[in-house]
């Protein structure tokens, strides 16, 4: 087996690196100091291809191979822990699970401005009395033909406050249990969706962590990703990946 990194692997990870030193270093440790969000760095990242590595090119993506990615992702974490939180969550939970589960129609609307860094997204797991088990789910999506209402409250969401997509797992039938479990994608603004406060973190603080208070939100049928209770399955492919 050939251990040995391409040509293109090495020219993507020094542009990385390059990336790390010149616009990451300056003011990290007062950005992690004063908790603040790295705007104008995360924008830069999305513009040089670091938020959709591995999403094919006609989504908006960079279309490059998972080991560039690791090498990538390696170079910013050295220098910004924060900046590689903010992208490892894009591109490994809502990139890669939209591009693997959802339709064409979502792809175009929601997975080209990810990959293409226009905006960022997050991944809603996680609530106070479940934690990550994605069978616990407390947070519901009552079907109403049409769409879904949604309520319940997510919480120690990475990207959580500046997101502006956000997949959320919610259970729509409890007595199917897992099975009855499904995934949305809800967008900023929506009535009923409020941002929680930031969590005050002993590290990595950067990376804004919030959680997520849903009241009645309306989610359109087409906004559910795949089938019927796909929202299990989802959660574990997207987590395993």
């Amino acid at each position: 087996m050939n251990f040995n990194l391409s040509e293109e692997q090495l020219m993507i990870q020094q542009a990385a690196r390059d990336f790390a030193q010149t616009e990451l270093l300056p003011g990290v440790i007062e950005r992690d100091n004063a908790q603040r969000f790295p705007h104008e760095q995360v924008k830069k990242m999305g513009e040089l291809g670091l938020l959709g590595m591995m999403v094919d090119p006609k989504y908006g993506g960079a279309g490059m191979d998972s080991v560039s990615y690791v090498l990538a992702l390696e170079e910013i974490a050295k220098v910004d822990a924060s900046a590689a939180v903010v992208m490892s969550v894009n591109n490994s939970l809502v990139c890669a699970g939209l591009e693997k589960f959802c339709n064409e129609e979502q792809k175009m609307k929601y997975l080209r401005p990810l990959a293409s860094g226009e905006v960022i997204g997050a991944f809603a797991l996680s609530e106070p009395e479940a934690g990550s088990d994605a069978t616990s789910q407390q947070t519901t999506a009552v079907d109403k033909g049409d769409h879904y209402i949604l309520n319940g409250t997510k919480n120690w969401i990475t990207n959580g406050g500046n997101a502006t997509y956000y997949i959320v797992i919610a259970q729509t039938d409890p007595e199917k249990k897992h099975k009855g479990i499904n995934a949305f994608i809800v967008e900023k603004g929506w009535p009923g969706f409020e941002i929680g406060p930031k969590e005050d973190k002993l590290g990595i603080r950067g990376s804004d962590t919030h959680s997520l208070l849903f009241t009645d939100v309306k989610v359109p049928k087409e906004n559910r990703i795949g089938e019927d209770g796909f929202g299990f399955n989802f959660a574990m492919a997207v987590l395993n990946g």
